[in-house]
């Protein structure tokens, strides 16, 4: 009786082994067939361009960003609850461009946000 218990222990840790290898196997074969499967749709894509077909400046140089400032259109006080569609323009209206107000700009030394970790203006 001893030793059918010592060959059932024996068998029992040979398949407590399997389990871990047959799941490495399985992992492996996951990951094998996800690089056959990217292989397979790197080759349907298009081809990487050519230098020659890399985006050209235009003949009047670089386009720059326009910077300008705006008047915000201002919310109309009321006593009464504002719904959107009481609003100028029914709430969808642009500002208008403020020619005499400067454009902010940051002090020397500041970061330009807060909590950046600068040491900021003094």
């Amino acid at each position: 009786m001893n030793t059918e218990l010592m060959d059932l222990a024996v068998n029992r840790d040979h398949m407590i082994g399997i389990g871990p290898f047959v799941a490495g196997l399985v992992v492996v074969a996951v990951l094998i067939g996800a690089l056959y499967m990217g292989r397979r749709i790197w080759r349907r894509e298009l081809p990487r361009p050519r230098p020659d077909e890399q985006p050209k400046l235009p003949d009047g140089g670089p386009v720059y960003q326009e910077t300008a400032c705006r008047e915000p259109d201002e919310m109309p006080r009321s006593d009464t609850r504002t719904l959107p569609h009481d609003l100028h323009g029914f709430g969808n209206a642009s500002s208008r461009p403020s020619p005499g107000k400067p454009r902010h700009r940051w002090s020397n030394g500041g970061s330009g946000s807060f909590g950046s970790g600068g040491l900021g203006a003094h």
